[in-house]
């Protein structure tokens, strides 16, 4: 039996995404097709990466063997898991080709997930609900052998009858160094080589070492892995790198997970690893500010080749840690960010505005915090209602019309809030010219200070600050005059 795979994130239908040039392959996409190659089934994959739209898929779909079109979007990348309409369209489109060349059509994504009545609508005879690869296994072996009686099979959701049926949830896998690699071989490597090496002038490629998050923060969605956390072993990681390296000579690694190395040692053990095996390579992770207050860590981190940590910080006021259920408080993130940098560590922020309850005194105690620490880099979202979470139960009933983004620069304010929709879109231009800004005045102060220390790019930063200084403040008169329609 032959199997397409394919997902549904199309870059060119995401303009911020487009323009940053930084993707990333779908590894969630590639784990499961490598692991139907395991069991003994043919696999090819179409890349909509790169894609102009969903019906370039359809000279794949033409092969006169192919009997399953599996739509397997990427549960370690944080755009899938927003749900953008752009890309469910593209997802139905897909459906419905595949469809109309006598496919079975499998889906496995966050979206799919949560609204797996409409892409049973939309002709998906299958839904994988969770983590999927081995609700896939099992389906396909029974898809295969004629076997029909699916609801023997945890994680699925399928149509009998016109009636839609949910089988028994499937426990996530703990044992990841269990699964094949992802299957590199399938995927064309070098356009996403070249649109890094145009951008950023470096090759960077992605890796999970582990699935799921034990924290609890109210906003944040688990759909496919939930609040389990498994780990690959660091043994397991490393003899990925070096196929990887070998295979694709990548300069930097970006280690997906939603937190990095909390199993106790593990870190240590990888740095370890790394050295012994000579692999030279830069690399980002995400963590929360809690979990960086150890020396020893941050130490091992900088030992394997870490060079920035995105946290996941999301405000400047107490208040709002709180309400989030984060479990962090504003001091962690000050003493995170300073033992970073003290270990040459870049620290990042993702900051978070609009969560119900935010005051403009919230607002101003996050903007504080952000030009006050200077982290290397800042990601701003406005709240982002995910369902499962409390925090789209608790704003459900508001969201009418519009419950998602169409892509992810669209930032709308999806529910009722202090402020209207457009404050918050030019919230998030101010904030930017406004770090921009003190960020021009660290340089300038540095130049001051060491005056032989300059460099073309340090004067470059500097001199920025006759561009953003006066773009920060007519954006915040902008920002004042939205505040007061608001109001």
């Amino acid at each position: 039996m032959n199997i397409l795979f394919s997902h549904s994130y199309f870059l060119r239908f995401d303009p911020k995404q487009w323009a940053t040039g930084q993707p990333y392959p779908p590894i969630g996409t590639l784990y499961a097709a490598a692991l139907m190659r395991e069991k003994g089934y043919t696999v090819s994959f179409f890349d909509t990466m790169f894609a102009h739209g969903p019906d370039e898929i359809i000279p794949s779909l033409e092969e006169k063997s192919l009997a399953i079109l599996v739509l397997y979007d990427d549960g370690f990348n944080y755009l899938t898991k927003m749900c953008l309409t752009n890309m469910r369209e593209a997802a139905f489109r897909m459906i419905t080709f595949a469809k109309e060349k006598g496919c079975t059509v499998i889906v496995s994504s966050s979206d799919a997930t949560d609204h797996y009545e409409q892409y049973l609508q939309q002709g998906a005879d299958f839904i994988l609900l969770g983590e999927a690869e081995q609700t896939l296994s099992e389906l396909v072996t029974a898809v295969d052998t004629g076997n029909d009686h699916f609801l023997s099979i945890p994680g699925l959701a399928y149509k009998l009858d016109d009636a839609v049926i949910k089988t028994a949830r499937r426990n996530v896998l703990k044992d990841l160094d269990s699964l094949p690699f992802p299957a590199w071989d399938l995927a064309d490597i070098e356009p996403y080589r070249k649109m890094w090496m145009r951008h950023k002038g470096y090759f960077s490629l992605n890796m999970a070492t582990t699935r799921g998050c034990p924290f609890k923060c109210n906003w944040c969605a688990k759909p496919i892995y939930g609040n389990r956390y498994n780990s690959r072993s660091p043994q397991n990681v490393v003899a990925e790198l070096k196929m990887l390296k070998e295979r694709f000579r990548f300069d930097h690694i970006w280690f997906c997970d939603d937190i990095f190395g909390l199993k106790p040692g593990w870190v240590n053990e990888f740095a370890n690893l790394v050295k012994k095996e000579q692999l030279h390579f830069r690399f980002k992770i995400q963590a929360r500010a809690d979990l960086l207050l150890q020396e020893n860590y941050i130490l091992d981190l900088a030992r394997a080749g870490c060079e920035n940590i995105w946290m996941g910080a999301e405000s400047g006021s107490q208040t709002i840690l709180d309400a989030m259920d984060k479990g962090t408080t504003v001091e962690q993130i000050h003493q995170a960010t300073h033992l970073l940098k003290k270990n040459g560590i870049h620290p990042s922020f993702f900051i978070q505005f609009g969560y119900p309850g935010e005051t403009k005194d919230d607002i101003r105690k996050t903007i504080r915090m952000i030009n006050k620490l200077l982290p290397y880099e800042i990601g701003i979202s406005v709240s982002y209602p995910l369902p499962g979470t409390a925090f789209y139960e608790r704003v459900k009933n508001e969201l009418k019309e519009k419950t998602n983004w169409t892509d992810s620069d669209e930032l709308a304010l999806m529910f009722r809030n202090t402020y209207a929709p457009a404050f918050y879109k030019q919230l998030h231009r101010y904030v930017h010219k406004s770090y921009r800004k003190h960020m021009a005045i660290r340089h300038i102060r540095n130049l001051l200070l060491r005056p032989l220390s300059m460099n073309s790019y340090v004067f470059k930063k500097a001199m920025s600050f006759l561009y953003y200084a006066p773009a920060a403040w007519i954006d915040k008169q902008k920002l004042h005059l939205l505040e007061n329609t608001s109001a």
